[in-house]
């Protein structure tokens, strides 16, 4: 071997790596799945299907506590591998549960996540989702020592586009014509990402 060759530091399996499962902004508590949030995430889907209807594939099936908790549970279980790192939003001063995000499809070897977000109607429009989107990417980069951090979503969720825009994110990609939406409209896609600053 060349003494000019690269050394490659060891990185343990995703499932040996540990790290926090909850950490707070601002206003929020920003924490993994735990059993007992079934009915919470029932009761916010709920109150919020005619805006999430539209882009989101999951609320189509039926949200009953007992099919949310289901959800929380495999959830949990993925964390635990490192293989979906899901996260529900609680507003620190009332409990109260306001959304959900995470760090999906995660690359480990590139050290790359995409977040995906929702919130209840009820809560829309404080700022709490830039909010969120803001602390779980700095978590990202801080704790995960992530490399980049995407947000993608069709073009014509313009509210979901806002908050990339006011969390920092700049457009980097538009994929035209890149997926068939639940409109049954082919259509484009946004890409937001950030990289290690």
């Amino acid at each position: 071997m060349s003494a000019d060759a690269p050394t490659l530091e060891y990185e343990a399996e995703p499932i040996l790596q540990d790290f926090p499962d909850s950490f707070e902004s601002e206003r929020l508590l920003i924490r993994a799945p735990r059993a007992g949030d079934g009915a919470l995430v029932s009761e916010a889907v709920l109150e919020s299907l005619v805006e999430m209807r539209p882009w989101m594939d999951w609320v189509h099936f039926p949200q009953t506590p007992e099919r949310c908790e289901e959800s929380i549970r495999r959830s949990m279980a993925r964390w635990i591998l490192r293989e979906d790192l899901r996260l529900n939003l609680f507003d620190k001063v009332t409990g109260r549960y306001i959304g959900g995000s995470g760090l999906h499809r995660p690359d480990w070897d590139a050290r790359s996540f995409e977040i995906g977000y929702w919130i209840r109607t009820s809560e829309a429009k404080k700022g709490y989702m830039t909010e969120a989107v803001r602390a779980i990417t700095a978590w990202a980069f801080d704790t995960l020592r992530a490399n980049r951090v995407e947000i993608r979503m069709d073009a014509r969720n313009e509210r979901s586009w806002k908050v990339a825009e006011r969390a920092g994110f700049p457009r980097e990609a538009v994929l035209v014509k890149h997926r068939r939406a639940l409109d049954g409209v082919i259509a484009d896609t946004f890409v937001y990402a950030r990289s290690r600053p």
